[in-house]
């Protein structure tokens, strides 16, 4: 139902049948609406209900510098906008940005920096995220501090002057960790510094970062928001307009984009959103909390239980618990994390996570691999661990796969 004050029903009813939707009435809609209707617009010459999959490079122009708002695809796309438009509606930002990946938007939000700026880091990372920041952005002389973000106070030891960026993950791959985005945010204020958060697991059907305080969310749209593991893709949504500006001339300038069609899939995936999450996050409750009862496993990390040390801040800052669960076995050995995973039939052994099919994963050999043995033993990260990206099938077959796989 939409939320529009002061707007006469008529008057929004026209708004929708003419594909003209103002800006200012988006914003009010319930977050079902905003997924289908946010930001976007029916193709203005044919009247199309999607918008078309524009496949060219450049565009013709009336005039030298007279054109109709799109020059070059590498600046601008009416495919790829129309996807920028939905992502900055449904994150409550000003600006959207997709690009090839989501290491390319990550890319983007570290060329803000210049050379001697430092960067704290939530240390519980995407291997992906670790990698670039260590290997390749540590040679451009930007440093980078990670810590444990349970205790708030540990950040504002760790901020120095030269501090302009505080990097996020919540929850947290694979240990499924929350940070209270609020509370880093309120550190940040006033002091020059950009607070980013990867919202991937989350999805911002469960939680808005940028309502909470943060500058910039990010996203590796790849997983829940193509949601059917057939596009690689990333996001960034800015919250003010200077500094969506700012990201989109690195967008441009270093050329990161997503191409026209595969904006139109993660367009697509984005108009279920709100389904699939709603049915991820069932799955994913149901799954823990068979887990939690396992004579084999030992640990079960989900925020949606009760046992998550994070529980209530779960509660307070997420709608959802979401689809992803993790857990390791009571005998602590790397050989039965292997065997179980190689057993399992409905689940699908493969990298990622986010997709409409269940999958699962062994972060120590695959997604983490590229963190030191040693980090990742700090971390928690053991060899026994495996995170699973549970589906939307009838939970049923999944829990007979699980103890399939167990047996």
């Amino acid at each position: 139902m939409y939320q529009c004050i002061n707007v006469p029903v008529y008057q929004l009813l026209l708004h929708c049948y003419t594909g003209q939707l103002l800006n200012y009435n988006y914003k009010f809609m319930n977050f079902n609406t905003k997924v289908i209707h946010g930001g976007q617009h029916h193709e203005s010459s044919t009247g199309a209900v999607n918008v078309p999959v524009f496949l060219t490079s450049t565009f013709a122009q009336k005039s030298p510098g007279v054109h109709s708002g799109y020059e070059y695809s590498r600046a601008a796309n009416p495919t790829r906008q129309a996807l920028e438009d939905s992502l900055a509606s449904i994150e409550n930002g000003a600006r959207g940005l997709a690009f090839g990946s989501g290491l390319a938007a990550i890319d983007c939000v570290l060329k803000l920096l210049n050379p001697g700026d430092e960067v704290i880091a939530v240390d519980d990372l995407y291997g992906g995220t670790y990698r670039m920041f260590t290997r390749l952005f540590e040679k451009y002389q930007l440093k980078f501090t990670f810590i444990s973000f349970d205790d708030a106070s540990k950040i504002s030891e760790v901020i120095t002057d030269k501090t302009k960026l505080i990097w996020l993950e919540t929850p947290t791959n694979p240990l499924m960790k929350l940070v209270d985005i609020k509370v880093v945010a309120d550190i940040a204020k006033g002091k020059d510094i950009l607070v980013a958060v990867d919202n991937t697991f989350a999805t911002p059907y469960i939680q808005r970062p940028l309502d909470l305080g943060a500058d910039i969310v990010m996203h590796s749209a790849t997983k829940y928001l193509g949601g059917h593991s057939d596009v690689i893709a990333g996001a960034l949504i800015a919250k003010d307009a200077e500094l969506g500006e700012k990201l989109h001339f690195i967008q441009f300038a270093s050329g990161g984009i997503l191409g026209p069609h595969d904006s139109y899939l993660v367009l697509r995936g984005i108009k279920t959103l709100a389904l699939r999450m709603q049915r991820h996050s069932y799955n994913g409750y149901e799954i823990a909390k068979y887990l939690e009862t396992h004579p084999a496993v030992d640990k079960v990390i989900y925020p949606g239980l009760e046992s998550h040390p994070q529980y209530e801040l779960a509660k307070s800052q997420m709608k959802e618990a979401g689809g992803m669960v993790s857990f390791t076995f009571k005998s602590g050995k790397k050989e039965d994390a292997i065997r179980f995973l190689e057993r399992l039939k409905v689940f699908t052994l493969a990298e990622s996570l986010g997709g409409v099919e269940s999958l699962a994963n062994h972060p120590a050999l695959m997604t983490h691999a590229s963190i030191p043995a040693e980090n990742r033993a700090e971390l928690g990260i053991t060899d026994d661990l495996v995170r699973l990206s549970v589906g939307i099938e009838d939970k049923e077959d999944l829990i007979a796969d699980l103890e399939r796989a167990f047996s």
